[in-house]
Order: C-alpha cells, then sequence, then structure tokens
C-alpha cells in the first residue's frame, strides 16, 4: 500500500450534473494515502460530439501526472480518431493508444514512474460502450439486477500473463515483474520497452477491452469507480447499496460520499484494504422523467428483493427444522466455502477473476461511518437554488491539487466546468 496518514484525510470534492436524461453526482477522497493520485470526468454533451455522454475514472499510481492528463484529453482523442462515426469501438481502442503514445513522447510525462487505469462509458445514441484498462470498474442496474459492464486486468489472468511472458517479462508476486499489481494502464512506459512488440503487446498495454450494450428504458444507474471501493465490496453489493440509496431519495453525489465512508478501513492496519484514494461516479438514467420515477422504481426492486430474501430464509428453516439434528450444523470446511471471511456470501457476478478471493479478505466495516469526521448525513432532498445551478452544467473533471484537504478549505465544491490538478511525485504502485 505504500506510505499511511495518520489519520485519514475525509475532505471530499463532489459535484452534480443533470439534463433530461441523467443525473450525475460525483465524489473523491483521499483516505489513509499520503496524496490524491485519482481523476475523474463527467460530461453530458461531448463538444465534439453533442449528444453523446462521457464518463470515466482514472486511478493514478506512481503520481497523478498520468491520471491528471487522461482526465483532461483522452475523449478528445477518441472523438478525433477517423473512425469515430462509423466504429465508436474501434475508435475506443485507438483513442486509448493515441494518448498514450502522446504521453510517452512528452517529456515531461515520459520520465515520471507513473501510470494510471483508466475506465471510460461514452454513450452514443442510445448505445453504451464500456472501455476499461485495469482494475477500476463500471457497473449498471438494469430492470433492478447487475450487469457488469468490464473486467479487472490483473497479471494473474492466463490471457494477461501469456501476453507478459511473450514480451519478456514474468508474474512474481501477482505483479508484472514484480512491480506492478496491473497488467494494463496508461504510462508506466518502463514496462512497454520491448522494441520488436506492438503497444498492444507489451507486458503492459494501455489497449482496452470494450463492452457495448444497447441502453433501454429499462436501465436505472451506472456505477464508476476506482479499486478502492472494489477491494472493499463486490460488484453486487454495490450495485445494491446504491439501489437502496435512490430508493430513499438520496441524491447521486450524497450517495458517492456515502459508498466512500462506507468503504473507508476504520484504521490503516488492515493491509490495503480500505485504506486507498477513492473516487466514484453515479450516472442516474432520467428517460425524461423526474428523479421520483427512478426513485420509486429503486425502491421496489429493493422491497422485491427482500421479500425474495426473507421467502428464501423461510424455506430454509423450514428445511432444517425437518431435518434429523445431526445435520443442522455443516462443517466448517463447508461454512468457510460458502461465505468470505466478513461474512457476506461470495458474489458470483464478479467483475473479475479474483474478486471472489478479494472478498474473503475484505475487513467487516461498519454500514455507515456517520461519527467519522467529515461525514455529510444522508438527505433526501437538496436545497432547490443549488439543483437549479446543477441543471445547466455538461462538464466536469477533477484531477487534484497539492491535497484534497487543503482544497477543500479553500473553495466550494467543484462545479461542472472546474477543472482542478494536484500532482505527486513520489512512487507509490497499487
Amino acid at each position: 500500500m505504500g506510505q499511511s496518514l495518520s489519520e485519514p484525510e475525509t475532505s471530499k470534492q463532489s459535484a452534480f450534473c443533470q439534463n433530461d436524461y441523467y443525473k450525475v453526482g460525483s465524489s473523491c477522497m483521499q483516505g489513509w494515502r499520503m496524496h490524491m493520485e485519482d481523476s475523474h470526468t463527467h460530461i453530458l454533451s461531448l463538444p465534439d460530439d453533442p449528444g453523446t455522454s462521457f464518463f470515466a475514472v482514472y486511478d493514478g499510481h506512481g503520481g497523478a501526472k498520468v491520471a491528471e492528463y487522461a482526465g483532461k484529453h483522452l475523449h478528445k482523442y477518441i472523438t478525433r480518431r477517423p473512425e469515430y462515426a462509423e466504429d465508436v469501438k474501434h475508435a475506443l481502442q485507438h483513442g486509448f493508444l493515441d494518448l498514450d503514445e502522446a504521453m510517452l513522447n512528452n517529456e515531461a510525462l515520459r520520465e515520471h514512474m507513473a501510470g494510471s487505469t483508466a475506465v471510460v462509458v461514452l454513450i452514443k445514441d442510445n448505445r453504451l460502450y464500456c472501455a476499461n484498462a485495469g482494475d477500476s470498474r463500471a457497473i449498471a442496474c438494469v430492470d433492478g439486477r447487475l450487469d457488469v459492464l468490464s473486467f479487472d486486468h490483473k497479471p494473474t489472468n492466463e490471457k494477461e500473463r501469456e501476453r507478459i511472458s511473450s514480451a519478456g517479462g514474468y508474474v512474481e508476486y501477482n505483479r508484472v515483474n514484480g512491480y506492478l499489481a496491473l497488467s494494463r494502464a496508461l504510462g508506466d512506459f518502463g514496462l512497454k520497452r520491448n522494441a520488436q512488440m506492438l503497444p498492444t503487446e507489451q507486458m503492459v498495454t494501455a489497449y482496452p477491452d470494450v463492452e457495448e450494450r444497447e441502453v433501454s428504458e429499462s436501465w436505472d444507474f451506472l456505477v464508476i469507480a476506482c479499486d478502492g471501493i472494489w477491494d472493499v465490496l463486490s460488484s453486487q453489493a454495490v450495485m445494491e447499496f446504491v439501489q437502496e440509496e435512490i430508493g430513499q431519495g438520496i441524491y447521486p453525489q450524497q450517495i458517492c460520499e456515502n459508498l466512500m465512508m462506507r468503504c473507508l478501513a476504520p484504521d490503516c492496519q488492515m493491509g490495503g484494504i480500505g485504506g486507498d484514494n477513492m473516487t466514484v461516479i453515479v450516472v442516474c438514467f432520467l428517460h425524461g422523467q423526474p428523479y421520483e420515477e427512478l426513485v420509486q422504481r429503486c425502491k421496489e426492486a429493493v422491497a422485491k428483493r427482500q421479500a425474495s430474501t426473507k421467502k428464501r430464509r423461510s424455506h430454509s428453516n423450514r428445511s432444517h427444522e425437518s431435518e434429523p439434528e445431526s445435520s443442522h450444523t455443516p462443517p466448517a470446511s463447508d461454512r468457510a466455502g460458502k461465505a468470505g471471511g466478513n461474512g457476506r456470501l461470495e458474489d458470483e457476478s464478479s467483475g473479475s477473476e479474483s474478486e471472489r478471493s478479494e472478498e474473503l479478505a475484505a475487513p467487516l466495516l461498519a454500514p455507515n461511518a456517520n461519527g467519522k469526521e467529515g461525514v455529510v448525513e444522508s438527505t433526501t432532498a437538496e436545497p432547490e437554488a443549488a439543483e437549479k445551478a446543477s441543471s445547466s452544467s455538461t462538464e466536469h473533471t477533477v484531477t487534484s491539487s497539492v491535497e484534497v484537504k487543503q482544497k477543500q478549505k479553500e473553495s466550494a465544491p467543484a462545479s461542472n466546468n472546474e477543472s482542478v490538478d494536484e500532482s505527486s511525485e513520489e512512487i507509490d504502485l497499487k
């Protein structure tokens, strides 16, 4: 995990924006880390392609420079691709590589031993494209159910290990060359130096996987976040958390803050779990209707799930009552296989091959951290003036400043056209 603060920095940079189709909230928090290295972007209508929306999270490591640059420029490289109008998937894939090449040719960025994940969701003409390089992740709630939109790139994945080996590298301690815990990333040019290999064939490549979906009126919301969230909660758990919060009428930016505090470790002795920088974007689909329509749908979905769970438990209890007493308690090995060390059931809808094993190591954190410093109590409504101010905003990019804490003291929550810069020279790999 690297060096940690003696107390977590829980001040947050939160923002929101809205049009007839989306209600978006975002927030980022430094947490236990010495520096903030994440960046994120949400643009309701791209300047180069009006009507197309772009949302992204960049989780930097070894410094914030690469994440900052990607947050400001990646969407431009994608829309400039000649195939963008006809083939968005290939434009995304080559846009990632173009950005990486531009940073390699930038002397100021090339010399930094820094890198960043990138998970992007682009929605154009009711078609959703999710491009991912690294272990940040995007999920969707569709008709009340989970849809995982990206899959983590870890060096231990068979396909990733084969590429690493072919490029002359190796996997040790679950890291590329014993060094980097990701197998795909922007930057990290020290692991992209095989002159005989194409950019897509390097030990670490910026080439993303792309998932496509058709967006219908059954789509409820998206959650896009860095691994500071996914290391603590499974995809299913995050979907249910956000669904329940929306069902209570809480607004997206507050949900982002609540989710980060839910995942924050109570101390820095948790082996890195819950101690990372955290960034979350929640995108609510309005489909031209008031937010209250989505609130009602989520409330009904939560009630349905709770009723189903209650029914299963009741059926299970009746089954146990009809069995011999000696069969009521399964062997300890069986019990351990059905639940993680934190008491949560294993999630079969994982966004990565390793998520279920990560669940075993995840700590049992308090469901709500209202008693902790910096927490804002959940509310079901916002000031009317703030809501009106958000409706005309379309673009928001957060990179970082010297420290989130200092920035929070100096200014109000970022507007949607605001860009804030934050840097770190310390090498602190994921």
